[in-house]
């Protein structure tokens, strides 16, 4: 397949941000929220602030080709230098925020980074102490000085001071700038971003400059996105969704990028920014549903009819207008009364009254939860994409969306399902390769261009939109041959505000059974008002009261998977709840909150065998790392239940 030629001379990052400091000069293009208070930057000003720190990154001695690391929250700062470091002809590779060092190592290592940008102590105290064992890392560029008084400045190197040597040496540097810039183009590697590594270590994308214009330029036209529309940069830049939507879309339409202060008040200032277009993983979703249904049982009784009156008719009509679809007068009337009365401050408390385009992704998300946010007329749509892909494999039109599909492919995309259901695409964002890797390379991406997504799933004939099933390593079969997807239960029950995580397991087994991690906010809350008291996530998740509530949404689920003639054998015969949370730092979910389900079943193979054994009780004795980085181990006897299943729906023939 050709690949697609990008439009005129817009063919790099950094001449997307030339014609936006000539075209949008004085249009805010980034702002952030700092001691309270917010600040903006101009798209020339941008321009002003990235020039400077590329030609500080050159008189530091940063060659084309080199990779600078780039760590800390979302701040414009960390944009510009990403795009700085593009500039300067050097590869910009974002680390999560939150990796232990160790973590850090291995990508510093992997990608031989010679710089890396970082934000404050905590994250160059990370990067020093693992920079003997670096053998090409020159230095750490810092942005906050806090507290690095008294360290050795020998290879630590001031953000600001950096860009005042880049204009102090402007009248030679700028000529050398000018030339990196001229002989970039559509086939310069833009970023390097790193999987999460669900499966094992994480593997470095590199990614063009046509992948990421290629995927801007379609998918703002898709969504009509523009110049006047405004986002809110909160997720982690390591991830390929912040760069495509903070700087990929933000470059190509001249949108504003917001940065909240920090992630504990995102949410306010997430009202206070009130973006036209919003992106969020459905665990957010899930938290903001959580927190009103913890609200919503506070409230007088009144007000609790009033809710359930009004978002009802709001369930029924809300999706219809959102589609354009007739709607009667009465129904009408009363879902305009809703919005005045319930739906219309719900939507503002939750800063989303101004969304005209929102997207959800990463993992499939619950129909009762898509459907919540329909019905208030937040116009939320479904995406399917990955890393691979600079995010973007199939979207949902206006007028198109629905809870059990991902849409159809995006823009310049081609879909095929190969015989055993897994999902392939083709398009001019797909990867170059993967970073000293040739033979991931070979097994993902053939030589015609198609990548394999390692996920399950089919078109369906009348619409063309795609449907995924599961993982196509997580699907299989239960011993009486009927399909297994675990994450199609995983998300029903992380509708409940109760159930914060669940992993479901059953392939090659007689049944299906579950652990689950409760959501300790919303447990917490309720065991508050019914005067439970306790001391611990252990404590409270142990409680027989707790396993009463658990044991009625996971009966709940079994009534509405036995009605799916696909999937209904993947019902739950039994559970238990965990005695932690499951965590990242733990090696139980990667970075970006994703379940890493072999490594729970090993890690807890005691207490899968228990579920499948018919034992009542478990001791288990699990390792846990502190925030400090400290290990330590808790134990705990967990309960066991065993659970109602339903009459399966048989498939037609």
């Amino acid at each position: 397949m050709s690949n697609t030629t990008t439009v005129g001379a817009l063919d790099t990052l950094p001449r997307l941000l030339a014609r936006n400091a000539k075209d949008y000069a004085e249009k805010t293009a980034y702002r952030e929220k700092e001691y309270g208070i917010w600040q903006s930057w101009t798209w020339a000003e941008t321009a002003e602030e990235i020039n400077s720190l590329a030609m500080g990154l050159m008189a530091l001695g940063v060659k084309p080709g080199d990779h600078i690391a780039i760590v800390g929250r979302n701040r414009p700062y960390f944009y510009w230098a990403m795009v700085a470091a593009q500039s300067a002809s050097a590869v910009p590779v974002p680390l999560y925020k939150d990796a232990v060092a160790e973590e850090m190592a291995y990508v510093l290592d992997h990608c031989s980074a010679r710089y890396v940008i970082a934000e404050d102590q905590e994250q160059v105290d990370k990067i020093i102490d693992v920079m003997d064992d670096l053998e090409t890392l020159d230095g750490i560029i810092f942005l906050d000085p806090s507290g690095m008084r008294k360290y050795d400045k020998s290879k630590l190197f001031g953000y600001r001071e950096l860009q005042r040597k880049g204009l102090d040496q402007k009248a030679a540097l700028q000529i050398e700038l000018d030339k990196r810039l001229s002989e970039q183009g559509p086939e310069t590697t833009c970023v390097m971003l790193y999987t999460s590594g669900t499966t094992g270590r994480p593997k470095g994308v590199v990614l063009s400059n046509r992948n990421i214009i290629e995927t801007a330029k379609g998918t703002c036209e898709f969504d009509n996105l523009a110049a006047d529309d405004s986002v809110l940069a909160y997720l982690p830049m390591a991830w390929v969704g912040d760069f495509i939507f903070s700087i990929g879309q933000a470059y190509w339409s001249g949108f504003c990028v917001g940065c909240p202060e920090s992630q504990e008040t995102m949410q306010t200032d997430l009202n206070e920014i009130g973006p036209t277009y919003f992106f969020a993983p459905p665990r957010y979703f899930e938290g903001l549903l959580t927190s009103v249904q913890i609200r919503m049982e506070d409230a007088s009784r009144f007000k609790q009819w009033m809710f359930k009156i009004f978002m009802d008719n709001a369930k029924d009509v809300g999706p219809k207008l959102l589609d354009g679809k007739p709607v009667g007068l009465v129904a009408r009337l009363k879902y305009q009364l809703g919005k005045i009365l319930i739906t219309g401050p719900l939507k503002n408390t939750l800063g989303l009254s101004r969304v005209r385009v929102g997207y959800t992704a990463g993992e499939a998300i619950g129909p009762e939860l898509f459907d919540f946010y329909r019905s208030l007329g937040i116009n939320l749509k479904q995406l399917y994409g990955q890393t691979e892909a600079s995010v973007f494999i199939t979207q949902q039109r206006d007028g198109e969306v629905r809870a059990d599909t991902v849409g159809t492919p995006s823009p310049g995309v081609e879909l095929r399902i190969d015989d055993s259901g897994e999902v392939f695409y083709r398009s001019a964002g797909s990867f170059e390769r993967y970073y000293k890797n040739p033979e991931s390379t070979k097994d993902t991406k053939d030589p015609e261009g198609w990548v394999a997504t390692g996920d399950a799933g089919f078109i369906e004939k009348d619409s063309g939109h795609l449907r995924i099933i599961d993982r196509a390593k997580d699907v299989g079969k239960l011993k009486d041959g009927s399909m297994f997807a675990p994450k199609f239960v995983e998300n029903k029950l992380k509708f409940y505000a109760n159930v914060l995580e669940s992993v479901v397991f059953g392939n090659d087994r007689d049944m299906c059974v579950a652990f689950i991690n409760i959501d300790l906010t919303a447990v917490g809350n309720w065991a508050e008002r019914n005067n439970i008291a306790y001391s611990s996530y252990q404590e409270l998740a142990a409680h027989p009261k707790v396993y009463e509530m658990i044991q009625a949404n996971v009966e709940e689920v079994n009534t509405s998977v036995a009605q799916d003639e696909m999937l209904s054998g993947c019902q739950i015969h039994r559970f238990l709840i965990l005695h932690k949370e499951l965590d990242a730092d733990d090696g139980e979910l990667t970075r970006t909150q994703k379940v890493r389900r072999n490594i729970i079943a090993d890690k807890y193979d005691d207490l899968l065998n228990a579920l499948y054994d018919g034992s009542n009780t478990v001791f288990t004795e699990t390792e846990v790392t502190y925030e400090d980085g400290r290990k330590g181990s808790i134990s705990a006897t967990l309960e066991i239940r065993d659970v109602a299943t339903f009459e399966r729906k048989k498939v037609a023939a």
